[in-house]
C-alpha cells in the first residue's frame, strides 16, 4: 500500500499542486500560533506541552483516521494516505520559487531572480555575487526538496509499515515547519518566542532528521559521483553549522560538482550567519570555505533538478521492491 499511496500523492500533486500561499500553509500557521497562546507561559515543561500538542496531536488523529478507515475497507485507508501524503509530500510545495527563480535566471532577469530568492527566503539576496546567489538557491532548493519530499517519504515508509498509516509523515511535516515557524517568527518577523519551546523544537526536528537526511545523502551519491559524494561528506560536511544540513550539501555538492559553502564577500548581504553558518572553525577549516568543485552556474540549477529525480526514482524503485518482497514472501 505504501508504494501506491506515494505515487498516487506524486501524480496528484503534479496534476493538481497545491498554490503557494495555500490553505494548508495558513492553517499550520494558525495551529502554531493557537498552541503557544493557550499552553505557553514561557516556563521549561510548557516548551514540551506545546510541541507535544503541535506535532503528536495531529499524527495521533491522522493515526486514529486511518484505523477507523481500514477497518472498513483498505481502499478508504489507501484514499486517506493519498489525501495526507498529497499535503505533506511533494515538489511543487517548493519548487513553485525554484522553477521561478530559474526561469528568471535563464531569461537574465536576475533581479527578479534575487527578489523570488528575497521572499522565499526572507533574505536580503539583492547584493550578493552572481556565483553566491546561485549557491544560496542551489542549497536553499537542495535543503527544501529533502524536507518537503525525501523526509517525508523516510517517516511515511517506516511508521507505515509498523501499521500507523500516515501518521509519520505528519509528524515529520510538523516537526519541521515548527523548528522553523518558532525561528522565524523570533528573528524575523521580532515577536517574542520562548526560547525554550525554539531550541526544543529544533532539537527534536534534528534528532528526527538524522537518519533521513544520511539517506538522502546516500541517495545523492548513488544517482550521482558516488566516490566524489562521499569524499565530500566525509571531509565537507563540517562546513555547515548543523550536521544533517552539512552532510546534505556535501553529498550533493560533490554528487554534480558544484563549489557549495563558503561565505559571501564581505560587506555583502545577507551574512551567511543568517542561513548557513560555517561549523567547525578546527584545522583551518575557514580556510577551505567551502566544497571543491566548480564554481555554481545556471547550468547547476539544471542539474540540481535532476539530481533530486533521479534520486526520488531510486527510492520509489527500492520501495517497489520492498513491497512485492513482502507480497510473495
Amino acid at each position: 500500500m505504501s508504494f501506491f499511496a506515494v505515487l498516487f500523492a506524486l501524480l496528484l500533486e503534479q496534476l493538481k499542486p497545491l498554490p503557494r500561499g495555500n490553505k494548508v500553509h495558513d492553517a499550520l500557521t494558525a495551529w502554531m500560533r493557537w498552541t503557544a497562546r493557550n499552553f505557553d507561559a514561557g516556563r521549561s515543561h510548557h516548551a514540551w506541552v506545546v510541541w507535544c500538542i503541535t506535532a503528536l496531536v495531529p499524527a495521533l488523529a491522522v493515526w486514529g483516521v486511518f484505523a477507523a478507515l481500514a477497518h472498513f475497507s483498505v481502499l478508504l485507508a489507501l484514499a486517506w494516505n493519498v489525501a495526507v501524503l498529497y499535503l505533506t509530500l511533494g515538489f511543487r510545495q517548493f519548487s513553485h520559487y525554484f522553477t521561478d527563480i530559474r526561469e528568471a535566471v535563464e531569461k537574465g532577469d536576475e533581479f527578479e531572480a534575487r527578489r523570488l530568492l528575497t521572499e522565499w527566503r526572507h533574505l536580503d539576496a539583492s547584493e550578493l555575487p552572481r556565483t553566491e546567489f546561485l549557491r544560496h538557491v542551489i542549497e536553499h532548493s537542495l535543503l527544501a526538496a529533502h524536507r518537503h519530499v525525501f523526509g517525508v517519504f523516510f517517516w511515511f515508509v517506516v511508521l507505515s509499515a509498523v501499521g500507523v498509516g500516515p501518521a509519520g509523515a505528519v509528524l515529520y511535516r510538523m516537526a519541521e515547519f515548527g523548528s522553523r515557524y518558532w525561528a522565524y517568527k523570533s528573528f524575523t518577523v521580532g515577536e517574542p518566542a520562548n526560547e525554550r519551546l525554539m531550541t526544543l523544537s529544533q532539537r527534536l526536528f534534528t534528532a528526527l532528521d538524522h537518519v533521513p537526511a544520511r539517506m538522502t545523502a546516500f541517495g545523492f551519491a548513488v544517482v550521482g559521483n558516488f566516490e566524489e559524494a562521499v569524499n565530500c561528506w566525509r571531509r565537507d560536511a563540517i562546513l555547515w553549522k548543523h550536521p544533517n544540513e552539512g552532510i546534505i550539501l556535501a553529498a550533493a555538492a560533490g554528487a554534480v560538482g558544484v563549489q557549495l559553502g563558503g561565505e559571501a564577500a564581505p560587506g555583502v548581504t545577507p551574512d551567511r550567519s543568517k542561513t548557513f553558518d560555517l561549523g567547525a572553525a578546527s584545522q583551518d577549516i575557514t580556510a577551505l570555505g567551502s566544497t571543491p568543485g566548480i564554481t555554481a552556474v545556471p547550468d547547476h540549477l539544471r542539474s540540481v533538478v535532476g539530481l533530486v529525480w533521479r534520486s526520488m526514482v531510486l527510492w520509489m524503485l527500492m520501495l517497489a521492491l520492498l513491497s512485492l518482497a513482502n507480497l510473495t514472501g
